[in-house]
């Protein structure tokens, strides 16, 4: 019998069973559907026949909504299959693909379910509304950390892999771009990006596998590219694929990125899809114009959405929203002097508030965002910012005013015990270290990797 694992596209992996497709992963098409408002593509092409694969597994897990993950012109190419989604709190993507008519079922968190004889699989959840997936298949561990990160319950799937002899790693890495970056100060000055520094990826991959006891790598959840003109000047930021194993520790096995398996031999096959010379195009080919103002009533949806978000609307003085070039101002909190300025085309911001998708104008990397008195979208006490605050508890876990997040803190903390709490602290931690230490990145490395032998 044949079974293989193909890792392909941005975050895609498919299992196979004597070469049927059992189980395929947020399977984004990204060299024919873009994501964030048109701003990326894929890097690489996905082969008809790895797509004809995708499309007849029996199948599909989506770890969380991000367009690159779960891409809404992606997923309707998929309504014949069963979807599996995580039991994120909120259950906001299980009622919304619901209601269109697909076919899925929520898996319980941190449980075991059998899909055959040989594959078996354990969804696990985050409170940033991320998604984990381990797979056991041929008796070898395949952990999928997506972009979830490696600390939010390391402990946990450590005890897991020390069970297995042969463990693989897949996670977002890279120099850093796969967020928001595109930050200015109040005097106009673009503020450099830490994925600047391009880190050894090797090294920040090595790491992670050593949190989680994998003792392979495969880089997944990275293979994007800039498109719009307006987000183009991010494509600097993105990783070359040749870099993803410098650094990688010797002690760990790398697998390139696009690859087949054997999952009994272990042996493996290069796929070597052709790599996509990205077009510049006009934000117009979206139905952003940036002349367009603000229409009657905009900016009253727009304060409902920001405003009942108690975090927000006590933490910040003011929001601006500079729309058609002129600003429209929400007064929040009159004792507090830190703010927000976004610059941004009305289509996008619109459709974003109406559909509560503010991470994916963050994201995109084409909105300017202009930062008042505070350091970064992820300040704030613990468990508490712009961030979690906007994408995370409220537009995902229905959560937003303070009774509602403290429930759903509350649920992950049953479901996460302790290292809720630690990953807490290690957030603070890291965001205070990262202010003093990023215009240092030798140090910044070098912490890390103390950080990492320590926990």
């Amino acid at each position: 019998m044949s079974n293989t694992l193909t890792s392909i596209g941005n975050a895609t992996l498919i299992f196979k069973e004597n070469n049927n497709p059992i189980l395929s992963t947020d399977p984004w098409l990204g060299d024919e559907d873009p994501a964030y408002f048109g701003s990326w593509i894929s890097s690489h092409e996905i082969p008809k026949s790895v797509k004809s694969e995708i499309s007849r597994s029996k199948y599909i897990w989506y770890s969380h909504g991000h367009p690159d993950h779960m891409n809404p012109e992606s997923l309707q190419r998929f309504k014949s299959n069963k979807i599996l989604l995580p039991d994120h709190y909120g259950s906001r993507i299980f009622k919304d693909i619901k209601s269109y008519g697909f076919d899925v079922d929520v898996l319980p968190d941190r449980k075991w379910i059998e899909l055959t004889k040989f594959l078996k699989i354990q969804s696990i959840t985050t409170h940033r509304q991320d998604g984990i997936l381990l797979v056991e298949f041929c008796g070898k561990l395949f952990i999928n950390l997506n972009d979830a990160g490696a600390s939010t319950c390391s402990r946990y799937i450590k005890k897991i892999s020390k069970n297995y002899s042969h463990s693989f790693m897949f996670s977002l890495s890279g120099y850093g771009d796969a967020d928001m970056i595109n930050f200015f100060d109040e005097s106009n000055n673009r503020i450099e990006p830490y994925a600047k520094n391009k880190r050894k990826v090797g090294e920040q991959l090595s790491n992670f596998a050593k949190l989680i006891g994998a003792n392979k790598i495969i880089p997944s959840s990275s293979f994007h590219q800039y498109q719009r003109e307006d987000s183009i000047w991010a494509q600097e930021y993105t990783t070359p694929l040749e870099n993803y194993n410098d650094g990688i520790d010797k002690n760990l096995k790398y697998y390139p990125p696009f690859c087949e398996i054997d999952c009994n031999t272990l042996e493996f096959r290069e796929l070597n899809p052709k790599k996509i010379i990205a077009i510049t195009k006009r934000p117009e080919e979206f139905g952003d114009i940036y002349s367009d103002e603000l229409e009657k009533n905009d900016l009253d949806l727009i304060k409902k959405y920001f405003l009942r978000k108690d975090f927000i609307n006590n933490y910040f003085g003011f929001m601006n929203f500079k729309v058609g070039g002129k600003d429209n101002f929400i007064r929040m909190n009159s004792n507090s002097k830190k703010g927000i300025t976004f610059q941004v085309p009305r289509n996008s911001l619109m459709t974003a508030i109406n559909y509560r998708i503010f991470d994916d104008l963050l994201i995109g990397n084409f909105m300017k965002t202009t930062l008042h008195n505070c350091s970064s979208l992820y300040e704030g006490p613990i468990f508490q910012n712009f961030t979690y605050n906007i994408a995370k508890y409220g537009d995902n876990g229905n959560a937003e005013n303070n009774e509602e997040v403290k429930k759903y803190l509350e649920e992950y903390k049953k479901r996460m015990g302790f290292e809720l709490i630690i990953n807490g602290l290690e957030g603070q931690s890291k965001l205070f270290l990262t202010r003093i230490l990023i215009n240092n990145p030798k140090l910044l490395e070098f912490t890390k990797k103390i950080y990492s032998v320590i926990k």
